[in-house]
């Protein structure tokens, strides 16, 4: 495992062509959105549970996906998580049951976990947006913004050991960063003071299944972590 800097890591790993990265703001830019009174009421920071969380997700007319959702996907898992796994946002089957990570995706998310001796039953799965965006493109950074909130709030009430970013969106929003995901790859990063480990979204493997290699190793490193 090597730990330290993105620049000490090894040289980025190609992406998707079509899933390199969000439409994510410059480095160094807040992810507050642009109207200052825009979360002035919002109830999000006094949810007392995940259950509340995912109330005010089912509400939610924040961005304009929820335009075209037919249920929205707050996340699964229990209270007492110790490892969170982070998305990007619901695909097609998502928000016809809103689950997340469920078709394909989904069954190789659980057969990696499985392989960690890690049951999906244990394990709180969400993505960046709890909508689906359309086309099953990559959230655009409104969007985000307007979703960052029931994350952050849900990643407080759960306090998991380990947090695990899969895909580029999901890295580089919890990490405020532009930098690929195989430049961000091999380190431990930090969350709010919650460690980091970055890799490839189960989508990605199905399109790509040379990049399973390179995942196992890094959930290997998540496991590592949990003990």
């Amino acid at each position: 495992m090597v730990t330290g800097p993105a620049s000490h890591a090894a040289p980025p790993t190609a992406q998707p062509p079509d899933r390199q990265s969000a439409d994510l703001p410059p480095p160094g830019v807040s992810y507050d959105p642009p109207s200052a009174d825009l979360f002035a009421a919002d109830p999000v920071s006094q949810a007392a549970t995940l259950q509340a969380v995912a109330a005010l997700v089912a509400e939610c007319t924040k961005c304009r996906l929820c335009e075209g959702r037919t249920n929205t996907v707050p996340g699964e898992g229990p209270a007492d998580a110790r490892l969170v796994v982070v998305g990007e946002g619901p695909g097609r089957v998502e928000d016809e049951t809103g689950r997340p990570f469920v078709g394909k995706a989904g069954e190789l998310l659980t057969k990696i976990l499985g392989a960690i001796d890690l049951p999906r039953e244990r394990v709180f799965i969400c993505n960046v947006v709890k909508c689906r965006p359309p086309e099953n493109r990559l959230p655009q950074y409104d969007e985000i913004a307007a979703c960052l909130p029931y994350l952050h709030r849900q990643v407080e009430l759960l306090k998991p050991k380990v947090i695990l970013a899969m895909g580029g969106t999901a890295a580089q929003t919890l990490l405020d960063t532009r930098q690929s995901l195989g430049s961000l790859r091999n380190q431990v990063h930090r969350f709010r003071g919650i460690p980091v480990i970055v890799t490839y979204h189960p989508a990605a493997l199905l399109r790509n299944p040379n990049w399973k290699r390179p995942t196992w190793d890094d959930v290997r490193i998540a496991r590592r972590l949990l003990d």
